[in-house]
Order: structure tokens, then C-alpha cells, then sequence
């Protein structure tokens, strides 16, 4: 128990600065640059390139890139573009290319940055052919609830504060949104850590190499690593007999893929994108790991010396803030799931008496606080005896004697769509 305690932290001291960067990198892209201009350069087959080029040197491991990648296509970014940049940036980065290079040689390095590249683009280009930009599992918040101004005037018009505000505000709106799949993910990735100890890499050597990378592909899919962190661990793996290509593989697929990023991933963008989105990075991972084996083999290997990353003071502080902010979610949620079992045991009550029973699609709730002022907003409707909102089914249940029209009315009143 301590081991899996001690493991948690660990994991989560180096996934926390990461994952508030990301959200601090979406805000102040949701802020500073105009929602027409990511449209209309992260849009388009051409669009995915110039995500992957943009993704390829930010340092951003696998779940800083969730809510980096989750904003650009709230700003407007086509589905491809952002998938592209999902898939590529958090395999590398200056500091992950710079630490490869120094334990495992530069050719490793390069082809690594290569291989990222090429995953992101074949990713977002599948993504966008698909043309399927609807009907995701979370639908993207409307411009009334974050604050997203569509003129230019108005943007030099606000002052410092509201932008601050509106930066924090998004950035959390993010975070809340994949908090669960983090949470879920970090535990995951703590109890694969102490449950398959560093032994068990080693005796994969004698798989051979597609053997070999096929068996780290399998346990570095729901494992969270960082690009850069992991890069000393492979090499000690390397040292010890691992194959290099399945050392690649543990590279491009442990930090592109967690279940964190896998569950965001499918909240934001749906079950095809998910799909396309692992079969990418498999078939990326594997096929990379057998080219670089054919290509330069072991002979570019230049070990430097592994070591381990204790937790810094930043790192630890950020670990404390995401546990707080998580906790302030989930306490979130627990206060509206009793809202609502509330309403729900009046409602049954009340089931004999006059009104009836109507659901209403709605458009653009991203989190509980959209689905309480959509609550809010139906509840102050006159004749409106119960109203329920479901934030996975994107659905408001209203009884009463309030006609359709003003439920309808009210819902886009709140800032909402109905669809």
C-alpha cells in the first residue's frame, strides 16, 4: 500500500506541472489569438501540418497536451489539426530531443523527432478526412459562456483584469471538463509502475525486436511517462539488453497515450477520432520501431548516465494545487448529484400530479457548472415543477405546465443551444 501511495505521488508530481502548463498554454492561446485566425490556419489538410510544426519543440508530455490540444479546437481549430497536435507534441519537445541525444545518440533523437512528425500528420490527416467535426461526446462551450469576443475592437476595448479572468476561468473550464480521466489515470499509471516492476522490461529483450516492441507497446499505452523523464529510463532499459526499436516504442506510445489522454480524448472528440487516434500511434510505433532496427540499428546507442527526478519544490507545488483543484471538482459534483437526487425524489412525488414530461437537447455544456445554470435557468420558467439536466447525455429533463417555446427560450437565454 505505501508503494502504491508512493508511486501516486511520484506520478503526479510529474504530471502536475505539466497539466497546468497545458491549460495555461490553451488559455492564453483562447485569449491572445483570434478565434478566426486558429480557424483559418488549423483548418484543412494543410492546417494539421502547421499543428504538427507548432506541437513537435513545445515541452508538453502527454497530459499537459490534453487541455492544449482540447483548446485549440474550442478556439476553432478543425478536428484534424488538433488531433494532429495530440498525437505529436507530447512524444518530443527541445528538452526531450536534447536529454535522447545525450543518452541514446543523436541519430535516435532525430529519428524519434521524425517519427513523432510523421504519426502527428498521418494522424490529423485521417482525422480530417473523416469529415466528422459533429457530434462529439462533449460539445465545445459556446462563445457566450467562456467569453470569447468575436471582434478585434472589443478585445482592445477589455481590460487587463477581464482577460485575466477570462484566462483563469477557461483554463479551469479545461481542467474540470477531464479532471475524472486524469485522477483515473494517474492511479492506473501508479499501480503499473509497482505491480510490473523494471525486471520485467529486461526479459523482453528475448522477443527479439518486434516481439520486443509489441510487449512495451502493450505496457506503455495506459502508462503515463513524460518524453523527457522517460528518456533515462530507457536507456538504462537499453543498457540492460532491450532492443532499441522497442525502446522506440516505449517513447512514442507511453508518452502520446495514457488513460487520461485516451478518456479525454473520446469526451472531447468522439469514438472515431479515438480510434483513428490509437490505431495511429500503434501502427506509428511499431512501424518506426522496425525501420529505425532496419535502417540504424543498435550502433547509434550512446549511453549517458541514468538517473532518477526527485520532485522539485515546483513540482511538489503543483502537485498540492491540481490535488486541490480536483478535490474543489469532485466537491463540485457530489453537490450537484445531491441537487439532483433532490429533485428527482420530488419529481417522484409529484409524478401523479398535472404537467407534463419534456427532454430538450442541449448544445455547448462543458461542465457542472453549465448543466446548474442550465437547472437555473429552466427552474425560474413559471409552471416548471422539476428540471434535470444530464451533462453526459447533453439532455434537460423539465416537468410541468410550462409550454415548449419558453423552455426553449430559457435554455438560450443561459447562453446554451438547443439543438
Amino acid at each position: 500500500m505505501l508503494g502504491l501511495l508512493q508511486a501516486t505521488w511520484s506520478v503526479l508530481a510529474e504530471l502536475a506541472p505539466w497539466l497546468l502548463f497545458g491549460a495555461l498554454l490553451a488559455a492564453l492561446l483562447h485569449v491572445l489569438l483570434p478565434r478566426n485566425l486558429i480557424r483559418r490556419q488549423l483548418s484543412g489538410y494543410g492546417g494539421a501540418i502547421k499543428a504538427v510544426v507548432l506541437g513537435v519543440p513545445l515541452p508538453l508530455c502527454s497530459c499537459g497536451v490534453i487541455p492544449a490540444g482540447i483548446g485549440l479546437k474550442r478556439t476553432g481549430a478543425s478536428n484534424g489539426s488538433a488531433m494532429g497536435f495530440l498525437i505529436s507534441t507530447p512524444q518530443t519537445g527541445v528538452d526531450s530531443i536534447l536529454v535522447s541525444a545525450t543518452f541514446l545518440g543523436w541519430p535516435f533523437a532525430l529519428f524519434k523527432v521524425a517519427a513523432a512528425a510523421v504519426t502527428g500528420v498521418a494522424g490529423g490527416w485521417w482525422v480530417e478526412a473523416l469529415k466528422d467535426d459533429g457530434a462529439p461526446v462533449e460539445a465545445a462551450a459556446p462563445a457566450e459562456q467562456v467569453g470569447v469576443e468575436s471582434s478585434s475592437g472589443n478585445r482592445i476595448g477589455a481590460t487587463f483584469l477581464a482577460k485575466v479572468s477570462e484566462m483563469v476561468g477557461h483554463g479551469a473550464e479545461l481542467l474540470q471538463s477531464i479532471w475524472r480521466w486524469v485522477a483515473v489515470g494517474i492511479l492506473v499509471s501508479a499501480a503499473i509502475e509497482v505491480l510490473l516492476p523494471q525486471q520485467a522490461w529486461l526479459d523482453l529483450a528475448a522477443l527479439g525486436t518486434f516481439g520486443a516492441a509489441a510487449a512495451a507497446l502493450v505496457i506503455s499505452l495506459p502508462l503515463y511517462v513524460c518524453a523527457t523523464a522517460s528518456v533515462p529510463i530507457a536507456a538504462a532499459l537499453v543498457a540492460n539488453g532491450l532492443p532499441l526499436g522497442a525502446a522506440l516504442v516505449f517513447l512514442m506510445a507511453g508518452p502520446a497515450t495514457n488513460v487520461a489522454t485516451v478518456g479525454a480524448v473520446y469526451r472531447a472528440f468522439g469514438r472515431k477520432v479515438v480510434a483513428v487516434y490509437l490505431t495511429t500511434v500503434i501502427v506509428g510505433s511499431l512501424g518506426f520501431a522496425v525501420l529505425f532496427e532496419t535502417l540504424v540499428g543498435g550502433g547509434a546507442l550512446r549511453l549517458g548516465p541514468a538517473h532518477e527526478h526527485g520532485a522539485s519544490w515546483w513540482a511538489a507545488t503543483s502537485a498540492i494545487l491540481l490535488v486541490l483543484m480536483f478535490g474543489w471538482f469532485g466537491l463540485q459534483e457530489f453537490r450537484r448529484w445531491r441537487r439532483q437526487a433532490a429533485m428527482a425524489k420530488r419529481a417522484n412525488e409529484a409524478s401523479g400530479s398535472a404537467g407534463a414530461t419534456v427532454e430538450i437537447a442541449v448544445g455547448g455544456m462543458t461542465c457542472g457548472n453549465c448543466a446548474q445554470a442550465v437547472e437555473t435557468a429552466l427552474l425560474a420558467e413559471p409552471g416548471v415543477r422539476m428540471a434535470h439536466v444530464d451533462l453526459d447525455r447533453a439532455r434537460a429533463t423539465v416537468r410541468g405546465a410550462a409550454p415548449l417555446s419558453a423552455l426553449k427560450a430559457a435554455v438560450q437565454g443561459a447562453g446554451f443551444q438547443v439543438s
